[in-house]
């Protein structure tokens, strides 16, 4: 029963240092310079955008795929294609069905924050030798795996109630 305790213990103390490390390493390797446009979008605009940088989405499935209303969707829209970052159209098989997609201005700064990133990333491995680079890619994997096989993310959303998404 104490050898139970003691990985029980170990885990937490793990999953503890896990939970305090991760969001500090994202920050610090992802965070955008303070005069990048992107620096400055809110988050319900941004994860649109990082949606839409896979394609082109009707509003329906933008609401599905980031868990909020469509009447959201439709006001995050307003606010994107205001300021230059997406287009609104009909889809030509049912024109009461509108597609969202990023213009040529939106579609380039998140390729311009994609390329930042890599270019963080890189920096930051060009200190590990390669057996580390490689030891730390397979770890990222194996933990995506593991948070997988732990089962979908139970979400409580004040407006729509409680949601299941998958990682």
């Amino acid at each position: 029963v104490k050898a139970s305790a003691d990985v029980t213990n170990d885990i937490t103390a793990q999953a503890e240092s896990v939970e305090a490390t991760l969001p500090r390493l994202l920050r610090t390797l992802f965070t955008l310079e303070q005069g990048h446009p992107l620096a400055e979008l809110p988050l319900a605009q941004f994860r649109v955008c990082m949606v839409l940088f896979t394609g082109s989405k009707s509003m329906s499935q933008l609401s599905e795929e980031l868990g909020i209303s469509v009447s959201a969707i439709t006001q995050i829209s307003d606010r994107l294609e205001k300021i230059g970052m997406v287009h609104r159209s009909c889809d030509s098989e049912d024109r009461r069905t509108k597609i969202l997609c990023l213009t040529e201005y939106g579609q380039n700064l998140m390729s311009s924050r994609r390329q930042f990133r890599i270019e963080r990333v890189s920096q930051a491995l060009s200190h590990l030798n390669p057996e580390q680079r490689q030891q730390f890619v397979d770890v990222l994997k194996f933990m995506l795996e593991a948070a997988i096989q732990a089962g979908p993310v139970v979400v409580k959303d004040e407006l729509d109630g409680v949601r299941t998404r998958n990682l």
